[in-house]
């Protein structure tokens, strides 16, 4: 799996929530100011070359629908963060953002607790 551009990866958000759509469909779903149609079209085939989705074809007429769901690309980002920024160290990660959010010992707490309980199942 290769990494998203931040275009790329807005378009995927909207495939995501939509799950099927047509170019038009995508662009409905964009906020200002809108990129031109061309511009979403050619970003939707790259991703289809890069195997983040597929189309069914109606004549002339494309519908793209992901086949690279959400939970796998973000499980592909996080371990690219771990392994790029953190040395692949989850602890470092978790320091990281106590130090930056300013989390108190009862947010560390809860956060610690969830990962025990993901860890048990």
């Amino acid at each position: 799996m290769r990494e998203l551009t931040r275009a790329e990866e807005q378009i995927m958000q909207i495939l995501w929530d939509i799950e099927k759509g047509f170019v038009k469909d995508i662009l409905e779903k964009m906020s200002e100011p809108k990129p031109a149609y061309n511009t979403v079209s050619t970003i939707v085939r790259i991703l289809e070359r890069k195997g983040f989705v597929n189309h069914k074809a109606y004549g002339k007429s494309h519908e793209y629908f992901p086949i690279v769901s959400k939970d796998e690309y973000r499980s592909f980002s996080i371990k690219n963060l771990l392994t790029g920024y953190f040395s692949g160290s989850f602890s470092k990660l978790a320091s990281f953002f106590a130090k930056d959010k300013n989390l108190d010992l009862k947010e560390i707490d809860k956060i610690m607790a969830e990962v025990k309980e993901d860890v048990k199942k």
